[in-house]
């Protein structure tokens, strides 16, 4: 067996394990260190009463952002509008507990154990669901595991572009076409057979759509760059970092730091917290994951087209340039037949 031979061998043998090991850390750890980290929540009702149930979210220290509501009704509101998951709602009969399992069911059940420790012992803590998760999906264990085919659809379409060597406007409307069935086919899976998401039907589609898109013109954007070595790179940033960092099974303010804020730069973290805005809480707080898909898509798209370009432009500009010096080789004749030197 050749050197070459051998230096493979053992590149894959200790590859292998190597990204197996990124994978395990990838998934493992922050699932394994899920807590509360400035998770926005709401206290609401009179002082002193309402003032006591702040200090008891305080006391531990860096896991709850406060926010303060004259009225259970501007509590609410805050809940509707993906200001805060939660709040608690000091009252005469004792705390009242407003959840919302669409934003989380994690966090829904974190919360009332929370409220339910601190109250003292005999209170009963009522719990209200404000938005509740649809009857489909109560656990919101769907709507967590859509983000990897997701992923999947957009590095496959990506891939196979890169592979394939398009570039330019084939690319971009391969891309962009590919991610529209995508997302068409998925809003059918989703919403209407399997009741998992329950707004509008054509925004889920777009959302679907372009969370799709944003990650096959990441991955075709950076094959146009790097090569196939940037196929490497986007599988590691689009499914294991992006998947795994995108806390959309749980919270992105449960996950270690920084984890949860790169998660949601990330095209996959960005999809899910945008879907679950336009699926349960009629578009709220969606700017921010929509303006991240629509950076990843637009840099994306404008990398293939660049790519397009520059290949356009250099094989136009190839056959010019040897023109001449075919046209003076001919001219020129073969050598056999040039006249020998007089003496």
């Amino acid at each position: 067996m050749s050197t070459a031979s051998n230096r493979r061998a053992v590149a894959v043998v200790l590859l292998i394990p190597l990204v197996v090991t990124l994978a395990l850390w990838a998934f493992f750890w922050p699932a394994a260190r899920i807590a509360p980290r400035d998770l926005p929540v709401g206290v609401a009702g009179a002082a002193p009463a309402a003032g006591q149930l702040q200090q008891q979210f305080e006391q531990r220290e860096g896991a709850f952002e406060v926010h303060r509501f004259a009225d259970e009704a501007a509590a609410r509101e805050a809940i509707e509008d993906r200001v805060v998951y939660g709040a608690v709602v000091a009252g005469p009969e004792g705390p009242h507990m407003l959840t919302a399992t669409a934003a989380s069911p994690v966090v829904a059940q974190l919360l009332r154990e929370a409220v339910t420790a601190a109250a003292p012992e005999g209170t009963q803590v009522r719990v209200t669901d404000v938005v509740a998760a649809p009857s489909g999906d109560p656990r919101g264990s769907a709507l967590g595991a859509s983000v990897l085919p997701l992923a999947q659809a957009g590095m496959g379409a990506g891939a196979a572009i890169t592979l394939l060597g398009l570039r330019g406007v084939r690319a971009a409307l391969t891309l962009a076409a590919s991610a529209a069935l995508v997302g068409l086919a998925a809003a059918a899976v989703a919403h209407s057979w399997l009741g998992v998401i329950t707004g509008a039907w054509w925004t889920e589609a777009g959302v679907l759509t372009l969370t799709v898109l944003a990650i096959g013109a990441g991955v075709a954007g950076l094959g146009a760059l790097l090569g196939p070595r940037g196929l490497g790179v986007t599988g590691l940033l689009m499914i294991l970092l992006g998947n795994s960092f995108s806390g959309v099974t749980s919270a992105p303010q449960l996950l270690p730091e920084p984890v949860g804020a790169i998660g949601q730069w990330l095209p996959p973290g960005a999809g899910g917290s945008l879907l679950r805005s336009v699926a349960f809480f009629d578009g709220s707080a969606a700017g921010g994951p929509a303006l991240t898909l629509a950076l990843w898509s637009a840099l994306g798209l404008a990398a293939v087209l660049v790519a397009g370009r520059r290949r356009t432009s250099g094989a136009s500009g190839g056959p010019a340039e040897a023109a001449p010096v075919a046209r003076e080789k001919a001219l020129a004749g073969p050598a056999g037949d040039q006249a020998p030197e007089s003496p």
